[in-house]
């Protein structure tokens, strides 16, 4: 009977050799100069361990830097136009200033104006269909105020006025209007009509009812004085609404009623 051949396994001599037995022993440490050194304190030697046995470092988060940018250069067109900002602001407080101090001292109060007579020395229908017409108004101007004069210029002017149809016209004479003064007007009114046979016959009917609408338009340039301070000229726009009774020449004509709005343009 054939004997079973063993075979017993040979190491191989190339193979990587496991060691039996601990190169460092325990409770000793090696440098890498290959000193030994008996380690003691066990919490020491687990921190040698952890970073022995950590390949990298902990990972930490950067912030990124934020570089701030270049203050931007401002056109020569923007800063004009801020400064002409500027100075408007500046004169219109000023302007607003020196006004409040001017009322606050002379407490300027509006001029009033009324109609107190109309006298026709003529009205009638000439050969060439003109309506002739010639008016002789009563007004009183009072200037109330106690610290400021008017000084009435040359250049103003007077209009009546029926339905759309001015009939004459007229101007104020030129003087000086102290403080506190009332002043009575004769003003004499002329004008001519042409084509005014449609325009006497509704004048005609019209004064059948006892109501003839008139309105009185006055344009005068002035000049205030504050104080012994003579400012520029200005100009002063007046509107009377008259009902009368009749148009008839030779006659003091009766006011049945009368209103004025005044107006001030620069």
């Amino acid at each position: 009977m054939a004997e079973h051949q063993r075979i017993h396994p040979v190491q191989d001599p190339e193979a990587p050799q496991t060691p039996t037995a601990p190169l460092v022993p325990k409770g000793e440490s090696r440098s890498d100069e290959g000193n030994t050194t008996p380690t003691t304190n066990p919490a020491a030697a687990t921190a040698t361990a952890t970073a022995t046995t950590t390949p990298y470092p902990p990972f930490r988060r950067t912030i990124p830097l934020a570089y701030s940018r270049p203050p931007k250069k401002r056109s020569c067109c923007c800063k004009c136009l801020c400064w002409s900002f500027c100075l408007v602001f500046l004169l219109t407080l000023i302007i607003a200033i020196t006004g409040v101090i001017l009322y606050l001292v002379f407490q300027p109060k509006l001029p009033k104006y009324s109609i107190d007579g109309i006298q026709i020395t003529s009205f009638n229908l000439g050969n060439d269909d003109s309506l002739y017409a010639e008016f002789n108004v009563n007004i009183t101007a009072t200037n109330p105020n106690k610290k400021i004069g008017i000084y009435y210029e040359s250049g103003s002017l007077i209009d009546a006025w029926y339905e759309g149809t001015k009939l004459c016209n007229g101007s104020f004479p030129k003087f000086y209007q102290g403080h506190q003064n009332t002043t009575e007007l004769d003003i004499p009114m002329t004008g001519q009509t042409q084509n005014a046979t449609a325009l006497l016959t509704s004048l005609q009917a019209q004064e059948q009812t006892g109501s003839i609408p008139l309105q009185l338009k006055v344009k005068m340039p002035v000049r205030v004085k504050l104080g012994s301070l003579k400012l520029m000229k200005v100009k002063f726009r007046v509107k009377c609404d008259l009902v009368v009774e009749s148009l008839t020449d030779s006659v003091q004509i009766k006011i049945s009623s009368s209103s004025c709005k005044f107006r001030l343009k620069l």
